[in-house]
């Protein structure tokens, strides 16, 4: 049985920790909601397998893991040879400042 609140009578602050409280508990149900799912989908996995005399990892196969390979550095910084840089992601500092003082990116490259 859910509790009548008149909110007209409330305050601002009462009214959003009211909300608070209420985006929380849809939080904890969703979350609860997404284990009881899983584990009613994994029980129906192994009653599956064990009706054919398999495993779950035969039946859904095993899982890849993919490791990332490292890419190999494209720019050196000429000041200093320890900082490189491949040439994805965010440039660093002193590629951006090499660049903002005229040098060409083919310059800096390995």
């Amino acid at each position: 049985m859910v509790a009548k609140i008149n909110l007209g009578k409330l305050s601002e602050k009462e009214l959003k920790a009211l909300k608070r409280g209420v985006e929380n508990q849809l939080k904890t149900t969703r979350t609860r909601a997404i284990a009881a799912a899983t584990q009613e989908l994994q029980d129906a996995v192994q009653k599956i397998a064990k009706k054919h005399g398999l495993t779950v990892s035969e039946v859904l196969g095993k899982k890849k893991k993919h490791r990332k390979t490292p890419v190999p550095p494209k720019y050196r910084n000429p000041n200093d040879p320890g900082q490189t840089w491949s040439g994805r992601g965010r440039q660093p500092a002193w590629f951006r400042e090499a660049i903002d003082k005229g040098k060409s990116a083919k310059s800096l490259e390995i």
